[in-house]
């Protein structure tokens, strides 16, 4: 997803936005024909949509690992699900809508990291770079390489991404299977709805 155009990041933003504003509208997210997008938005594609109130704090992200849809689609019902179904925030109302900013992720193929501790996943991070999936059996969470700004120790890092997905601390399981992505950020403005 690495090379995805201005056009296309802007269409994303919109598509986002539209969303969000048929989902106060009709209780849904906005349905899109992939057909009618630009080639890149039909390809399937795997994305996060992050929604942040004026002053910054987190009110909804909500998104998907695997690419199993067109993006166009994906961003639509991430945008969507992020303002009205993420498990710690009630529904977006219509006077936050108007003062929120949206960020998506347009995800890159994981790549699996072979470690065997976690001093070796650790060492093998990227601060600020790299997004990071954890999995033990059903247990499975991810950050968001944004998520550096607020744990900027790999360390720290680590140990809050196991707590999230459930993994428990203390000795590291050969089982527990780590992924590392990068992300395409596309920053959208206050939506307009």
């Amino acid at each position: 997803m690495s090379g995805i155009s201005r056009a296309d990041a802007a269409r994303l933003v919109e598509i986002a936005q539209a969303s969000l504003a048929h989902g106060l509208a009709h209780s849904r997210a906005l349905r899109l024909d992939p057909v009618a997008e630009s080639p890149a938005l039909r390809a399937l594609g795997a994305s996060f949509v992050t929604l942040r109130t004026a002053d910054q704090a987190l009110r909804g992200c909500i998104g998907t690992l695997e690419p199993t849809r067109a993006l166009a689609v994906d961003v639509a019902e991430n945008a969507y699900r992020a303002g009205f179904h993420d498990p710690r925030f009630g529904p977006l109302s219509a006077v936050e809508a108007s003062g929120i900013e949206l960020h998506v992720s347009l995800l890159n193929e994981p790549e699996r990291l072979d470690v065997r501790c976690e001093a070796e996943l650790v060492a093998q991070l990227r601060p600020g770079e790299d997004g990071l999936i954890l999995r033990l059996g059903a247990l499975r969470a991810t950050f968001l390489p944004e998520v550096w700004e607020a744990l900027p120790s790999p360390a720290e890092f680590v140990r809050a991404l196991r707590h999230k997905a459930g993994i428990p601390p203390g000795s590291w399981s050969e089982r527990i299977e780590a992924f590392r992505y990068s992300t395409t950020s596309i920053r959208g403005g206050r939506d307009d709805a």
